[in-house]
């Protein structure tokens, strides 16, 4: 994959091809339901869920079929059918995982949703609406809406950034959400704003899409019922990794959040584009988050698009729906090209996370083994915190970053870019994924 030099975060690096011209422009297609769904009781970060349905129950599109009283968020059924049982779905990061499954009443008719006038509610039963609904962050390990939004007495907000830069290469399902439904983004902007108590929101978005731009400005100008509230779009350099939080906060408001804590402590809350159109969904519309647009993508697949699919739905039901792959398939990535994960199997239902999928051929990936370090340097020079990927053992044996203002193996965000840069091939993400993993299991005990 070839690469062009653009200035990134914070001490300048490459940014990857974006590879999103077969997708970009292709408008949201609904995928028609599939004949089954496999509901993940855990698909977010927190407490897994616990199934309040059982076998051959009759469940209604929009009905929970698991919950949690811990941490976590509620799932819900995509569509009408009945309940086959709790079996083991493959999942692409921990393997075997239990879900829920679902056969659809092919004779059952999709459920309409009316608007309400959410302005009259709390904040409360606003937070216990984004809850219900089942919304989780959708740009990243998918953290429950509410308790993001559940700020703790005496903190101190003044800046609700949207991040709509959906930097990683080759996804655009970001980039047509906000072209197709800008004024649901910029009213559950306000909902998010009446939440917090605060007047002020930007959104984030990189000028390499400038018809999201555009219609987002326009959306706002066009909004009668601002409220007093203060959203602005704010059109960024292309860069890479700017999807992250601590990038993108940066980007917009020239802030800097020390190692250890969240960015409420320094007055702003950050949310994906695409949650705060979940946000709206579920206090608007009271419609639960059990679908989701999904970027298929690559020269491996015969007709890349973006698709709107229920929750729980195999990626071989929309292979098939998209006309298959094709002879020259070698590496399918659930994911961007930089933070995704490869799988072994189309057997895989889509998450509430799953923000693309990608089919690459032999001419798209590097299949060299990898070598040992020759001390270059350059994966220090693209590393948005400043760390040393190659040395993860320093981090894991001191454990840098979690308690301490120095940035560490905790702050690491996964963007792939050592990895990418490293002349040796050698798999740094891969590396910083088992340091976090033993600092995890050393805080445990």
């Amino acid at each position: 994959m070839s690469a062009e030099t653009l200035v990134t975060f914070p001490m300048g690096g490459v940014h990857p091809r974006e590879g999103k011209g077969l997708t970009e422009k292709l408008a949201v297609e609904t995928m028609p339901a599939p004949k089954q769904v496999r509901l993940f009781l855990k698909q977010h970060v927190g407490a897994p869920c616990e199934p309040v349905v059982k076998k051959k129950d009759k469940v209604t599109e929009g009905d929970v079929v698991a919950s949690t009283e811990r941490l976590g968020s509620p799932l819900h059924a995509p569509y009408s059918g009945t309940v086959k049982g709790v079996q083991n779905a493959l999942h692409p990061l921990v393997g075997n995982a239990p879900a829920v499954v679902i056969v659809g009443d092919e004779e059952a008719e999709a459920k309409s949703y009316s608007r309400s006038d959410w302005t009259k509610l709390s904040k409360e039963e606003l937070l216990a609406k984004i809850k219900g609904g089942g919304v989780v962050g959708m740009g990243g390990a998918g953290f429950p809406a509410g308790a993001k939004l559940t700020i703790k007495p005496g903190m101190k907000l003044d800046t609700l950034i949207l991040n709509g830069a959906e930097c990683e290469p080759c996804l655009t399902s970001d980039h047509r959400l906000m072209v197709e439904h800008a004024k649901e983004i910029v009213e559950g902007a306000k909902i998010i704003l009446k939440i917090l108590e605060i007047n002020y929101c930007a959104i984030g978005v990189e000028n390499n899409k400038p018809d999201a731009i555009e219609t987002l400005k326009k959306a706002i100008a066009e909004d009668r019922t601002k409220n007093g509230y203060n959203i602005v779009v704010k059109p960024m350099k292309v860069k890479y990794p700017q999807g992250s939080a601590d990038q993108i906060m940066q980007s917009v408001t020239g802030r800097a959040r020390p190692s250890g804590v969240r960015s409420s402590v320094i007055g702003i809350i950050i949310q994906n584009v695409y949650t705060t159109k979940a946000i709206y969904d579920a206090v608007a519309l009271d419609k639960p988050l059990y679908e989701r647009i999904v970027t298929f993508t690559g020269k491996g697949i015969k007709r890349p698009a973006n698709v709107m699919v229920k929750v729980g739905t195999s990626l071989a039901d929309v292979v098939e729906y998209l006309g298959g792959t094709t002879p020259e398939l070698a590496k399918v990535i659930v994911g961007g090209p930089m933070m995704g994960v490869a799988v072994s199997t189309l057997d895989i239902p889509i998450t509430k996370t799953t923000s693309g999928v990608l089919f690459l051929t032999k001419d798209d990936i590097d299949i060299q083994p990898h070598y040992p370090c020759i001390r270059c340097g350059f994966c220090i020079d693209v590393c948005p915190m400043g760390l040393e990927p190659n040395n993860v053992s320093i981090y894991v044996e001191a454990g840098r970053g979690a308690d301490t203002e120095e940035f560490g193996v905790d702050d690491c965000f996964l963007c792939g870019s050592c990895a990418y840069v490293c002349p040796a091939k050698r798999p740094l993400v891969q590396f910083m994924s088992l340091a976090k993993a033993s600092i995890a299991a050393s805080k445990k005990k």
